[in-house]
């Protein structure tokens, strides 16, 4: 008989993040979602009941489920996502609960910048406003490859299916123009429980799938072994003991790709050409390996190699550039400003580098660009041309998001800046990268 264990190990794995406003219900969704796919703890639920009746409510507050945490986020006690894990039979879920006020769009950005679904909740009194864009557009940034739209609260208009279908609609129209490739609209009542887990008797017309239901079936495809092979050095192993006197090998997590004994590879950013002797993984040498495995490569010839370099097959190795021109979401408190000096980490590779130029900020409720605005503060999303100091093998965020990415860092306390995506955004243009500066740090 095949254990529980065994049932779980055989299913996928899905990472989505909820994103609401303030009081949109997303809270009660989320305790929904826990409660009736019977993922919370029976010492969890009594203590639910039990405040709950305390506060005089006759049925259990589910919203308590998650809103002791958020409270705390918000009072700075935490800025992280708070991450929730359960499953089902059909799937395993790792749900990044983000908070919904718009100082937190940062918050978003975490929990999103992972995720293969976004849940974006929208009240159904008051319909599409100012932060549901604001939501589908980080979405469509960050390249969620689905978004769900939870039309919540409709117990409180009457489960008319004429509010739905307006929202919706609007919503798609937003979301499309964005570039989002896939949109579900789901009309709930997370309070009542209506199509979240169980289909609702209340929205006869609707003959869509229940929240769950979508989670369960959304195709997920994890397979990054289409994608060409990127393999960020993390460490170089040189044992020189008597059993292995001329070991050298180079030691990461493959990023993407397929890499296979015998083909020619590039080291980058130098640009040196060898091929693959050897991979090691765990319990002995391979033949072959993919992403996200995490294994030992051994070169042909000894070439100099160090963490922060990164190896790809030469037939689709990337292009090295010192001329980032990307997109960042601004997460600090401290403003990003023209002429900043920075460090840039990428993959594993960290280097120094220089703010240039930032073109415009991105007003996401209308996706306006302000132009030349000068800094970013916290939670601005613009575009920026950063300057390095040494050649980065950099991706397109859009073909992957794993090598596409990066970030900028305060050089003299280490704390994080900006979270960037190399490349075009959506509504972006082409723009040029202004010539080296003379002045600050030479190069």
């Amino acid at each position: 008989m095949t254990t529980t264990t065994e049932q779980l190990s055989a299913t996928t794995l899905l990472r989505f993040a909820t994103a609401g406003s303030v009081d949109d219900g997303k809270s009660t969704l989320v305790g929904r979602l826990l409660h009736d796919s019977k993922s919370v703890l029976e010492d969890q639920l009594e203590a639910v009941e039990r405040v709950s009746a305390d506060r005089g409510q006759d049925a259990p507050d589910l919203a308590l489920l998650t809103d002791g945490l958020r409270a705390e986020r918000e009072q700075g006690i935490t800025i992280d996502v708070a991450y929730r894990y359960f499953a089902t039979a059909r799937r395993r879920f790792i749900l990044a609960d983000t908070p919904g006020h718009v100082q937190y769009t940062r918050n978003m950005v975490t929990g999103a910048s992972t995720a293969d679904l976004a849940v974006v909740l929208v009240d159904a009194r008051n319909g599409v406003i100012e932060q549901t864009r604001r939501h589908a557009a980080v979405a469509a940034l960050l390249r969620v490859p689905h978004v769900v739209l939870a039309v919540n609260k409709m117990d409180l208009v009457g489960y008319q299916e004429s509010v739905f279908a307006s929202i919706a609609e609007e919503f798609t129209a937003y979301a499309s123009e964005l570039g989002v490739p896939e949109i579900t609209a789901i009309p709930i009542s997370a309070l009542a429980g209506d199509n979240v887990v169980e289909p609702s008797s209340h929205m006869d017309w609707y003959g869509g799938p229940t929240v769950l239901e979508h989670l369960e079936t959304v195709p997920v495809s994890h397979d990054l072994t289409a994608c060409p092979a990127r393999f960020p050095v993390q460490y170089v192993i040189r044992p020189q003991t008597a059993e292995h006197p001329d070991y050298r090998g180079y030691a990461g997590q493959i990023a993407s790709g397929v890499l296979r004994v015998g083909e020619a590879v590039t080291v980058l950013p130098s640009g040196r050409t060898s091929v693959i002797e050897g991979i090691d993984a765990l319990g002995g040498p391979v033949d072959i390996a993919w992403s996200p495995q995490s294994v030992t490569l051994r070169l042909k010839d000894d070439i100099d190699i160090s963490r922060g370099d990164l190896i790809a097959p030469a037939a689709s190795a990337p292009a090295t550039t010192r001329d980032v021109v990307a997109t960042v979401c601004h997460v600090a408190d401290q403003p990003l400003s023209v002429g900043a000096r920075v460090l840039l980490k990428h993959t594993t590779r960290t280097v120094k580098a220089i703010v240039k130029e930032i073109p415009s900020r991105l007003t996401l409720d209308d996706l306006s660009q302000h132009p030349d605005p000068g800094q970013l503060v916290a939670n601005d999303i613009g575009r920026v041309v950063v300057r390095t100091a040494e050649p980065l093998a950099l991706d397109a965020y859009a073909d992957s998001r794993r090598t596409g990415s990066f970030l900028l860092i305060d050089p003299a306390d280490g704390t994080t800046l900006a979270a960037g995506m190399a490349g075009e955004a959506f509504a972006s243009r082409d723009e040029a990268v202004p010539a080296a500066d003379e002045e600050g740090w030479d190069f």
